[in-house]
């Protein structure tokens, strides 16, 4: 049991290092491959992505979001909105939660957005996933059947275990590319 509160107090802690906003150019350009490495990882496993996409008004890809706790925890990560395509920035994600929840996991996040107007709510800071979000676990097939929605999210695991996968109140915060 000791072992165990150690493992959750130490997946906690190291939730918010896992949102440290590039500095330097050479920290973006590391963001932005980590990001596109990830991205390619994830339209492998669902060809479908391609298309959603390409029909999205813009995305958000997150290569590593920590998360952890016990009754009361957090995640964080850094990501880049993608527009037409191209990275525009960078994207802070922070979350808190309390309730039925133990233990730590990292994750990759993809969030697409089909509407131009919420995109432009992402940059102004006026954008957070709500109660009536929920995220798909990316497996071949969960783009087709998340095509419908104005905002989709994607979760790939990387590693952990934790009793709570939920996106509800995850706070985005953008920060544009240097030039």
């Amino acid at each position: 049991m000791k072992k165990l509160l150690m493992s959750i107090a130490l997946a906690t802690a190291t939730v918010g290092a896992c949102a440290h906003r590039p500095e330097t150019a050479s920290e973006q350009r590391n963001l932005e491959q980590r990001a596109n490495a990830t991205l390619a990882t994830m339209q492998q496993r669902d060809p479908g992505l391609r298309n959603l996409l390409g029909t999205s008004a813009g995305y958000v890809v997150f290569p590593e979001i920590g998360k952890g706790g016990l009754v009361v925890g957090g995640a964080s990560g850094m990501g880049v909105l993608y527009e037409r395509g191209m990275p525009v920035g960078s994207v802070r994600l922070t979350q808190a939660s309390i309730g039925a929840l133990a233990g730590g996991q990292t994750f990759a996040e993809l969030i697409t957005i089909r509407d131009p107007y919420q995109v432009q709510r992402l940059k102004m800071g006026q954008f957070k996933l709500g109660a009536d979000i929920s995220a798909v676990a990316l497996t071949s097939g969960a783009a087709a059947s998340a095509a419908t929605g104005d905002v989709s999210v994607f979760v790939m695991p990387r590693g952990g275990l934790m009793v709570d996968v939920s996106v509800a109140g995850q706070q985005l915060k953008f920060e544009p590319s240097a030039g």
